[in-house]
């Protein structure tokens, strides 16, 4: 019997420390899925923030889309009124030529003043050209010339002038520029012979 009492709290023990690892085991796998869970939350959690965040950047993105697109609609529009401008300035020119005092130049310019304010209004500019550092950005050169007045790079006369709507281009000026003094055009080749 001293060994069936012996053999009985062994068997009594056993199971107590495998109930015990069981009930941690449990317990793990318990707190394992709460974490695993809170985890999964937090990614998805996390992942709405991120798709809130591109929903918003699209938004502003397609509203400054939408403000730009509405600022030039009417880009192509003015583009093409502007060599009807041109046409109309070189026949207000002709006008001004034969009397500054006859009726038709008199309504032609205030035809050309409403021209300006309305192309004003809808946010063109004429591109500032004469007497300015030539600049391909807004400049179209069709000519050169020697200037004394002017340095060189520098634009003697517009020949058709440039507009911007707003900030874009709508048109560069055609303008001639200066290729230096015609002194030194003139020298250059003297001082090659003597050399």
């Amino acid at each position: 019997m001293t060994d069936n009492a012996t053999e009985a709290p062994q068997t009594d023990a056993a199971p107590a420390c495998e109930q015990a690892a069981a009930a941690a085991a449990l317990e793990e796998v318990l707190q394992d899925p709460v974490s695993t869970l809170q985890a999964e939350a937090a990614r998805w959690k996390d992942l709405a923030y991120r798709s809130q965040a591109e929903l918003d950047n699209y938004r502003k993105r397609a509203a400054r889309e939408a403000q730009e697109a509405r600022s030039y609609a009417n880009a192509d529009l003015l583009r093409a009124l502007l060599p009807v401008l041109d046409n109309f300035e070189m026949g207000l020119e002709a006008a001004r030529a034969e009397s500054e005092k006859s009726m038709i130049y008199m309504g032609m310019a205030m035809v050309q003043r409403q021209i300006q304010d309305f192309l004003r209004e809808m946010g063109v500019q004429e591109i500032e050209a004469h007497g300015k550092p030539f600049d391909p950005n807004l400049h179209d050169a069709v000519s050169q010339e020697a200037s004394d007045l002017f340095a060189e790079g520098t634009v003697l006369r517009v020949t058709r002038r440039g507009y911007r709507l707003k900030e874009r281009l709508l048109r560069p000026s055609s303008v001639v520029v200066s290729s230096g003094s015609a002194r030194s055009e003139i020298q250059e080749p003297v001082a090659s012979r003597a050399v």
